[in-house]
């Protein structure tokens, strides 16, 4: 016997597929919003703060009031960031924000690649790569300021810009431990005052900017030596700079961009969309004059701005700490004792390291016109302080060598960072907590008046500062490595009479 359908089955199948169908689409209208926004197409737009460091509530009582920071990403040697540092202070100035000061980093830990050759790291990839670097120095505990060795006081006494150390600012606004990053008891009580988060991969995130711009938070500047460079106050907004990609290099790399000057003031200053953010991130700040261009930033007068006129005066030349000045005088007056010649030598590093013969070429003629003496006298060895990162006991069949073999005509001089007068130097310098010092500090809160003993953290290495520094004292005169950043610092030290002066 055969079952009779029912014939009602057909239409409650229909209204089952149908409700079932309308589920699914509620479901997925609610859950639409719920989707993070990296899933989505465009998520690169501004988005909604999802970081506790961006409740502004929460750090109205840890920073005055409407208080903004700007923050980049160094690279490569210490010259190289320091003159990064220089134009960070330019553009904080400018921007009316206040400069968080970054640690020195380790040599080429962090590269930027070749503005010329337009290859270069996003600035996001640099501002990651900072951060990373940054909390690895933290926890290896070698971290020291840029401002504990370069002397920032003139900068800040004028009142032209404002600064705050690396570490007073992770460890109000991030809510980071920073213990060990501190030596003095000063950078203990205020690692402890208050923890947000204690996620330093939270806050690198929110500083690096992978997540594009946070609303009422952050906003990460994209724009690199590729396709920008920054002017103010020269009426040029807008306009292709000299400097541009060739038609070879074009196909080569794809290049459908150009190179435009940008004025910085009227891009992140009053009216524009990061005006209101409390972080202004930018990657690299380096730049250098390159086929009558600049690379990144051509500022060097401020026609309408007496104030940021007078800043670029002071920050020409930023001397080291008082503490590198005076071991560097009290070495080339105790330790050398008379009249010396400076020989700055890169042997090893880079681009250095297949051109030993033109870097000894030039000390050879300097030594040559020294040695130079009326027929039948004699005269005293002639005294050389050695710069070089060629280890002395490899000295041996080099031109050093040769030099050192001649104790009567050459008598050398060599700084090791063993030696004891480095290491306590290192100990002062450290101790006197410059860093914290020349920027801003909360005011005493509860712990901050306590004294409280930190882990103990390593030795900086100051060797490459104060080398510098005895290599301004050499009144015989200086032999620089040619396109060394080093020997364009001393010869700025010599040039200011830092040995005389200070």
């Amino acid at each position: 016997m055969k079952h009779r359908r029912n014939p009602r089955c057909p239409n409650i199948y229909r209204l089952a597929f149908s409700i079932s169908i309308l589920l699914l689409f509620l479901f997925f209208c609610f859950s639409y919003t719920e989707i993070p926004n990296s899933f989505l197409p465009n998520s690169g737009k501004t988005l909604k703060a999802p970081f506790p460091q961006c409740n502004i509530e929460k750090t109205l009582d840890l920073f005055p009031r409407g208080e903004r920071f700007l923050w980049f990403a160094p690279h490569s040697g210490f010259n190289n960031q320091l003159s990064e540092l220089k134009n960070a202070i330019l553009m904080a100035a400018i921007l009316n924000r206040t400069l968080i000061i970054p640690p020195i980093l380790d040599h080429h830990a962090v590269a930027l690649g070749s503005c010329p050759k337009f290859r270069v790291s996003s600035p996001t990839e640099l501002r990651i790569s900072v951060w990373d670097h940054i909390i690895q120095l933290v926890r290896t505990r070698r971290y020291v300021s840029m401002a504990d060795i370069v002397d920032l006081s003139s900068v800040v006494s004028s009142s032209i810009v404002k600064t705050v150390d690396f570490r007073v600012f992770a460890s109000l606004w991030c809510g980071l431990n920073m213990e060990l990053a501190c030596f003095g008891s000063r950078c203990c009580a205020l690692s402890a005052i208050r923890s947000l988060s204690e996620n330093f991969k939270q806050c690198g995130s929110l500083l690096s900017g992978t997540k594009g711009n946070v609303d009422q938070c952050i906003h990460a500047v994209e724009e690199d030596c590729r396709t920008t460079v920054w002017t103010y106050q020269q009426n040029d907004d807008g306009l292709l700079d000299p400097f541009q990609p060739d038609e070879q290099l074009q196909k080569k790399k794809k290049i459908s961009y150009v190179r435009k000057h940008r004025d910085v003031y009227k891009a992140f200053g009053p009216g524009s969309k990061a005006e209101m953010a409390p972080i202004l991130a930018f990657g690299s700040l380096f730049s250098a004059p390159y086929k009558g261009s600049e690379l990144y930033i051509d500022i060097h007068e401020a026609p309408r701005d007496s104030r940021i006129q007078s800043l670029l005066q002071k920050i020409e030349f930023l001397p080291f700490v008082p503490e590198i000045i005076s071991l560097a005088k009290d070495l080339s007056a105790n330790m050398i004792k008379a009249p010396f010649l400076c020989a700055q030598l890169r042997l090893l590093d880079g681009k250095f390291k297949n051109h030993w013969k033109s870097t000894f070429s030039e000390l050879k003629q300097q030594l040559q016109s020294l040695s130079v003496v009326d027929k039948g006298k004699t005269t005293n060895p002639i005294h050389i302080f050695i710069m070089t990162d060629l280890p002395r006991a490899n000295w041996t069949g080099t031109y050093l060598g040769e030099l050192e073999s001649n104790f009567n005509s050459y008598k050398l001089y060599n700084l090791q960072e063993s030696d004891e007068l480095v290491k306590l130097t290192a100990r002062k310098l450290m101790a006197a907590e410059h860093g914290l010092r020349s920027g801003f500090l909360p005011r005493a809160r509860d712990g901050m008046s306590k004294k409280k003993e930190c882990p103990s953290v390593l030795l900086p290495d100051i060797l490459l500062y104060v080398e510098e520094a005895i290599c301004s004292c050499a009144s015989l005169g200086f032999v620089g490595t040619a396109g060394s950043t080093i020997a364009e610092s001393i010869e700025l030290m010599k040039k200011n009479n830092i040995c005389l002066n200070s």
